[in-house]
């Protein structure tokens, strides 16, 4: 019985740790929580089979300093992670979703509409998902479903200060416009400095780290990018066109680390299936 208790703890534990590493996707928070529980597991070592309290009793208190400060640098992760719980989406905890994938001509798109927005001193707020799995539930107001297909006329149209949608953001997630007039959560953040649009940009980034949020100034025409809370401004539209492919490019690389790689297919005889090279008298 003692050694099923043990087998059952070890598994439990080992299969919690794999959930959180499996969900964390930044290279630098992954190398704090590998560190965090590599604490944990040595701690939990030395009080079963170490016969040191005093170092025991000192490993413990540094688990509980770390977990403390962990809890406040990935309070977004902890925000999300208890979000999904308390709404039921196992699906996205587990990661069963499908990725959602943008490429080269969203960032086009989005360049031209944003320039021709700066341009006209027209307001603008566009949200990029990147995988984050945005639902309705995660805004103040989820704003009206469109779920048509991604145009320059059709975003100029949605900002226009003569629709009843242009005062919202404009929700953009597998290469389509998902839903305009959204109402995104504002930061904490006192930027007395930015209107509304730059706060709902800041708080919905500060929540999901896997999207971004571009904003046009209505007052100055300036072009804001805001990522995992923060804000690169102001930037022109070349600029806006790097950082969005480098974004891209991250995405693409996480897609190829996650798929199984495949054998080469073999012939009912055993053989491998890619042809010989022939061999010339």
């Amino acid at each position: 019985m003692f050694w099923l208790r043990l087998f059952l703890d070890l598994l439990f534990a080992a299969s919690l740790g794999f959930l959180l590493l499996g969900r964390v996707t930044e290279q630098r928070t992954l190398w704090l929580l590998r560190g965090y529980l590599l604490l944990v597991a040595v701690g939990w070592l030395l009080q079963r089979y170490g016969d040191l309290p005093l170092t025991a009793k000192l490993m413990e208190a540094l688990v509980l300093v770390c977990g403390l400060a962990l809890a406040i640098l990935l309070q977004g992760e902890l925000r999300r992670l208890l979000e999904l719980l308390g709404t039921g989406r196992l699906d996205v905890l587990l990661g069963s979703r499908q990725q959602d994938r943008q490429d080269s001509g969203t960032v086009e798109i989005l360049v031209e509409t944003v320039g021709q927005l700066s341009k006209r001193r027209c307001g603008g707020l566009i949200v990029l998902d990147l995988g984050s799995d945005l639902r309705p539930e995660d805004f103040l107001n989820p704003g009206v479903q469109i779920d048509a297909l991604l145009s320059v006329d059709l975003l100029l149209n949605l900002f226009s200060s003569e629709t009843p949608l242009h005062d919202g953001a404009v929700l953009i997630q597998s290469n389509r416009i998902a839903a305009a007039g959204v109402i995104l959560p504002l930061s904490r953040q006192s930027l007395t400095r930015h209107g509304t649009r730059h706060l709902a940009a800041l708080g919905l980034t500060e929540r999901f780290e896997r999207c971004l949020c571009v904003v046009v100034s209505e007052e100055s025409g300036t072009i804001s990018l805001a990522s995992q809370g923060k804000f690169e401004r102001p930037i022109t539209n070349q600029r806006l066109r790097e950082l969005l492919n480098e974004s891209l490019q991250l995405q693409a690389g996480e897609r190829r680390r996650r798929q199984p790689r495949t054998l080469p297919k073999a012939n009912p005889s055993g053989d491998s299936a890619e042809p010989s090279p022939r061999i010339r008298p």
